[in-house]
């Protein structure tokens, strides 16, 4: 911990700014493991006197990390290496639930319920849905754990019709859906960028402003029915979506 925040060195004028020169100093400790995962950092006015360097210099090198995810910061508590986040691909071609994706990686699977109600819905809901006047929703909303790292936020919303006690949801929906014979069999998403607001973040785990991946999920029946609708906020860090790719049938045969 000496040499990390030693004040020599600092007053390398080639180096680039004081507090990206801390900021690195930090990071190249975090990845050669002399700073581990749930380590805590000393305070800032203790990283200040260690190093020779302000107090505003330190808060930004410590908050640059923080939002890049390599630190945390817990309110009355301190700063922290951050756990390790093993990155996750997830095929845009497949459509499971978090549970069954989950459960082919070997991985254990945990709900932390905000939300398990039935409710007047918004007119995103009736829309998305096809309700009818005066109809209510069954609304879902929880954060997803994954060996107890929390990796998502799903807000689902179905029909009463569909899922008329919500309660009934304790793991997977698809599988109380299933159960129902009600199980979507193709869905159309819509995946956009996002950088996390104060709550979510707080409920995923990073900072406010740590990048998230927003995707939007309508779920249909053979018959064409719309059975789901879901939104999720994914953690930036730690989900990679693939998609296999082909020749469109226009191009098959053409040289260019």
């Amino acid at each position: 911990m000496e040499r990390i925040f030693s004040p020599l060195g600092f007053d390398d004028a080639g180096a680039g700014p004081l507090y990206l020169q801390l900021q690195r100093r930090i990071a190249d400790a975090i990845a050669a493991g002399r700073l581990a995962p749930g380590n805590s950092l000393p305070a800032e006015r203790d990283m200040a006197t260690m190093t020779g360097l302000s107090r505003v210099t330190v808060r930004k090198a410590v908050q640059a990390l923080v939002a890049g995810g390599q630190l945390v910061q817990r309110r009355g508590s301190g700063t922290y290496v951050a756990p390790k986040i093993e990155r996750l691909e997830q095929a845009l071609s497949l459509l499971t639930s978090f549970t069954e994706d989950m459960a082919r990686r070997g991985k254990t699977v945990e709900s932390v319920w905000l939300a398990r109600h039935v409710t007047t819905p918004s007119p995103e809901e009736v829309m998305a849905l096809g309700l009818g006047a005066g109809e209510r929703v069954a609304r879902l909303e929880r954060v997803r754990r994954s060996d107890g790292v929390p990796l998502a936020i799903e807000r689902a919303s179905l029909s009463l019709q569909t899922l008329p006690d919500p309660a009934r949801v304790e793991t997977s929906l698809y599988a109380v859906l299933e159960d129902r014979g009600l199980r979507p069999v193709r869905a159309v998403q819509r995946i956009s960028a996002s950088n996390l607001g104060a709550k979510d973040a707080e409920l995923l785990g990073v900072a406010t402003g740590a990048a998230g991946l927003r995707i939007e999920r309508i779920g249909y029946l053979p018959s064409g029915r719309v059975v789901e609708f879901t939104r999720s906020l994914y953690r930036g860090d730690a989900y990679d979506f693939a998609v296999e790719l082909t020749l469109a049938p226009s191009l098959e045969g053409s040289n260019g």
